[in-house]
């Protein structure tokens, strides 16, 4: 089987799907729409590498620069967040606490998302916005109580976040960091979504940031202190997972906050997360209009 990166894509104003491949993207959504609406529906039913071999045997429909790529999943019921979850991370806090022994969670709204290649937007509220890259994954086979030993089978496909973040929002309340994750437009997902095959494909991807081409984060998911089978199994004690959920598994260190002084995102600046077998995730900054 191919090793395909499924998209969701722009035209025109109307969302569609389909396989990007060297020079563009094939529209699978005009052949396989009726039956799938999004790729949601694809990897609600399994199908995710069908659609790859599927869009290997058709000519490309749009070429580069004839479509804008947006986050991969189409309203997702949930988007799940994992803090502190490399060793690194956890020294970062400075308060003399050994590292959980469970995961910190929280949640996101799609709203917060933008795709591949468009701004983050620096709200008026506030000027520390900062990046966080991660390893998000999505889950393809819906579960409640998932055992670890079983947990790896519940995901359908891989993708990349950067989980931006206003800082001093996140300082607002006393236990809580909603607001400060959820602004509009200050987050990214995708490129695109590469199928799961087998643990090897997640076990050591190498993560790296880079904010103008300087390197400030470079970790392996190896080194995670919950790895995807607890974090899967934790996550389902308390919610029912369902084909399309998204969840970010959390950023290393070197995030701009933790710079003297921090340094934060501006306009202009561009910020690349990459990860190996998945590919670059890009995106500029804009202020808030």
């Amino acid at each position: 089987m191919t090793q395909g990166k499924l998209c969701t894509f722009l035209v025109d104003g109307k969302i569609r799907y389909g396989l990007f491949r060297p020079g563009g993207v094939v529209d699978l959504s005009a052949r396989l729409g009726s039956r799938w609406p999004g790729l949601k529906e694809v990897i609600a039913d399994g199908a995710l590498n069908q659609l790859v071999d599927a869009g290997t045997s058709f000519p490309l429909d749009f070429g580069d620069g004839e479509f804008r790529l947006v986050p991969p999943i189409e309203s997702p019921e949930k988007i799940i967040c994992v803090g502190v979850n490399y060793p690194d991370r956890n020294e970062e806090y400075k308060d003399g606490q050994a590292a959980p022994s469970n995961p910190s969670l929280f949640i996101r709204f799609p709203r917060s998302f933008v795709g591949h290649e468009f701004p983050l937007t620096r709200p008026k509220a506030s000027q520390q916005l900062d990046y966080e890259g991660e390893i998000a994954f999505i889950i393809g086979k819906p579960g409640r109580h998932i055992r670890q030993i079983d947990a790896l089978d519940h995901i359908a496909a891989l993708s990349i976040a950067n989980e931006g973040t206003i800082r001093d929002w996140v300082r607002h309340a006393k236990f809580n960091v909603t607001q400060g994750k959820n602004f509009d437009g200050t987050g990214s997902i995708g490129p695109w979504i590469v199928p799961y095959r087998s643990e090897a494909q997640l076990a050591d991807i190498r993560l790296t940031t880079r904010v103008n081409g300087e390197i400030r984060q470079d970790d392996r998911t190896s080194r995670m202190i919950f790895d995807f089978r607890r974090l899967i199994s934790y996550i389902s004690t308390f919610t029912t997972l369902v084909p399309g959920d998204v969840i970010l598994s959390g950023t290393p260190t070197g995030a701009g906050a933790r710079f003297d002084p921090p340094r934060w995102l501006a306009p202009g600046d561009i910020v690349d997360v990459e990860a190996e077998g998945i590919g670059l995730l890009r995106n500029g900054v804009v202020d808030e209009t």
